[in-house]
């Protein structure tokens, strides 16, 4: 009996869900790139690049029996998975994992290591002869860039500007409190309920004045993009397997089948569930794919469930040492110091626990890609 599992995406829940099922399944996991890229690590990249090749897990030491295919999926149905390159993948399961896209520098563009280096080092290099900073969206990702330049550079300006009257709106006041208080010890301005009309091109030093929605005006050196979240599916356009929500998004059951087929899955930012798109539901949406696909390949009915929790988690890092939680309870959302934020995520940014998961990071793997 064919036990082909095709895995499209190799983000933390396609990259998961190969790792816990190749010594159960034939593997065939989809990527253009030539690694795992742990985006929660990029921000620190772009303001530590001597640190950067931690981000990076090559696929040739992630799955030690599975097959890596570096290409990308143009079709999908039932039965398999066709490539941009005009090959064919045949398979039993089929997971879709293709996540999402998010402005650079949170995300890398290039689809190799040694490229994405060169990107964070360049980007370093103009953002290191820049005074003063302005960043679009005050959300986790601004945040966290705000955070991890002023811990290098404590002296650099930094501005944080969103149309948004609120701050993390729908998370506890008392996170949002401490939030406010550590930006300010900081010295990053926060500029609410406004908008501003940037220069052409982010990342890029070069001094510039912008005039707000409110008309006041702010002078910078250099700007980064910290919004635009989009849904990786074009692939399934052709409507042969599915068809999308107009947010792109896939609709899936609570077994997280596709719905409408009980051999194709959906992991992470890709599927409609009503929450955040985070990396740590996607590491939940994993393990209950890879249960249910090897009580399938077993004879047994799928059986694992996923819903979403009531009450939003999120940790957010400000560098090294400060930042701000809020985590699930059975009471309900508990707010967590810096310090819990720090032993989580922000000393290594999870680098550590996908080593144990995943295997070596590019710069143990080749100390020469540093």
């Amino acid at each position: 009996m064919s036990r082909t599992v095709a895995i499209i995406g190799g983000g933390y829940g396609g990259a998961a869900v190969a790792k816990a099922l190749e010594a159960e399944a034939d593997v065939v996991l989809i990527d253009p790139r030539d690694a795992f890229v742990n985006a929660a690590g990029s921000l620190r990249a772009v303001t530590r690049p001597e640190w950067a090749a931690n981000v990076f897990f090559p696929f040739d030491t992630l799955l030690t029996r599975g097959t890596v295919i570096r290409d990308r999926a143009v079709s999908v149905d039932p039965g398999g998975v066709t490539l941009g390159s005009g090959r064919r993948v045949e398979a039993d399961y089929v997971v879709l994992a293709t996540g999402s896209s998010y402005a650079y520098p949170a995300k890398p563009v290039a689809d190799s290591v040694s490229d994405a280096l060169d990107d964070f080092r360049r980007t370093h290099e103009e953002l290191a002869g820049a005074d003063r900073v302005l960043v679009l969206g005050a959300g986790p990702v601004g945040l966290e860039l705000a955070g991890e330049i002023k811990e290098v550079w404590p002296h650099k300006h930094v501005t944080i500007v969103d149309p948004a009257d609120r701050l993390l709106p729908g998370y506890e006041p008392g996170m949002v409190e401490d939030l406010r208080r550590q930006l300010d010890e900081l010295g990053v301005h926060v500029r609410l309920g406004v908008g501003v009309t940037p220069p052409d091109e982010p990342g890029r030093s070069g001094t510039f004045t912008v005039t707000t929605t409110g008309g006041d005006e702010i002078t910078a050196d250099i700007w980064f993009r910290a919004h635009g979240v989009r849904v990786n599916s074009d692939y399934l356009a052709d409507g042969r397997l599915t068809a999308r929500t107009p947010a792109g998004l896939v609709p899936v059951t609570e077994t997280l089948n596709v719905r409408g087929h009980d051999h194709v899955y959906a992991v992470g930012d890709l599927t409609d569930l009503a929450e955040d798109k985070r990396a740590g539901y996607a590491l939940q949406h994993a393990e209950v794919v890879a249960a249910n696909i090897t009580a399938q390949l077993r004879g047994e009915p799928p059986v694992a469930t996923y819903r979403p929790s009531p009450h939003p988690m999120i940790l957010i890092p400000l560098g090294r040492r400060g930042g701000v939680g809020q985590l699930p309870t059975p009471d309900g959302p508990s707010v967590v110091p810096a310090a819990t934020v720090t032993a989580y995520k922000g000393a290594d940014l999870f680098t550590g626990r996908f080593t144990e998961q995943f295997g070596p990071t590019a710069a143990q793997f080749d100390p020469t890609a540093v």
